[in-house]
């Protein structure tokens, strides 16, 4: 579904990502693993448009997403939470969902109803400012409005950030959920090894912005984690 190949990104005269090839197949569980400040983050802008890249491709279905404006990557259905949430803190929970409504392939007016099966605490505070709620509840609300798009690829920088107990558990249930029973893409970014673990079906491994190893997540060995993990 996802391939990059041989993309290279700079901050400055710096060189962050180098000749990155990566897959996501259609239907997997991809988790982007790697140390702070090894450029997970960095390739997942990339991928969204919001950085630009010095070289290389990003195809999704076999189009090349490099001509296509970060807004408009929305609209081929992929969606996007982003580390830390962005949610809008001064708009109603009702308002932040709507806002993904704009940029769906197929217009309508009405927040899709699966939302609220999947995060039922967001329908009993529509009315309340995405402000006043708590990290979990922010983190809910930002994939509800992801998932307001209905996508078929989704993208997730660091879900479980700053996230009681509970709700990673939760969070974790839903993305396996969405997988499962509405075939959902997903790629996420998880520092989390227990995380990691139970909910994806592949691993990636990024070291000082080169993929350096890649498979099912049954192969990710007490070994990797130690040479490209631990701190």
């Amino acid at each position: 579904m996802l391939d990059i190949q041989n993309l290279n990104q700079f901050y400055g005269g710096s060189h962050i990502l180098w000749d990155v090839n990566m897959s996501v197949p259609k239907g997997s569980r991809t988790c982007l693993m790697g140390r702070n400040g090894m450029g997970k983050t960095t390739l997942l802008k990339c991928i969204m448009g919001l950085l630009p890249v010095a070289s290389g491709e990003v195809r999704y279905e076999g189009h090349d997403l490099h001509a296509l404006p970060a807004e408009r990557r929305a609209n081929v259905g992929i969606g996007y939470v982003p580390q830390g949430r962005e949610i809008f803190s001064q708009l109603t929970v009702e308002e932040n969902l709507r806002v993904g409504l704009s940029a769906r392939r197929k217009k309508r007016r009405d927040l899709p109803e699966q939302i609220f099966e999947l995060f039922p605490v967001l329908k009993k505070m529509l009315r309340r400012r995405g402000g006043d709620l708590s990290g979990g509840q922010q983190q809910q609300l930002a994939i509800g409005r992801a998932l307001v798009l209905e996508p078929k690829l989704l993208i997730l920088d660091e879900p479980t950030e700053g996230i009681q107990p509970n709700i990673v558990h939760e969070i974790g249930d839903i993305i396996l959920k969405l997988n499962e029973e509405a075939n959902l893409t997903v790629l996420l970014v998880e520092q989390k090894l227990p995380f990691a673990r139970r909910v994806a079906s592949e691993f990636r491994m990024i070291d000082k912005g080169r993929i350096v190893a890649s498979g099912e997540i049954g192969a990710l060995t007490d070994e990797l984690v130690k040479q490209h993990l631990t701190v």
